[in-house]
């Protein structure tokens, strides 16, 4: 079975934004998929819904990190 890639999606001239999977989030905090979702869930990650796929933009994924390292260090 092939790997999928994160998907690109054009953001103004010359930027591009990446948009990760579920699976791939898991993967990046270690998390399982329960938890990926009460995220989504609580809004405590930002995402956006593709037809009936659920994609997290990087740098939602980045803000979440930030703010809970910014929680942990208060």
């Amino acid at each position: 079975m092939p790997v999928h890639q994160p998907t690109a999606l054009n953001h103004g001239p010359g930027g591009t934004q990446e948009l990760l999977t579920v699976p791939q989030v898991m993967a990046c905090l270690q998390l399982g998929r329960s938890a990926v979702y009460d995220l989504l869930r609580t809004q405590q990650l930002a995402s956006i819904t593709l037809g009936r796929a659920r994609r997290i933009p990087t740098s939602a994924l980045a803000d979440f990190i930030r703010a809970r390292l910014d929680q942990e260090a208060a």
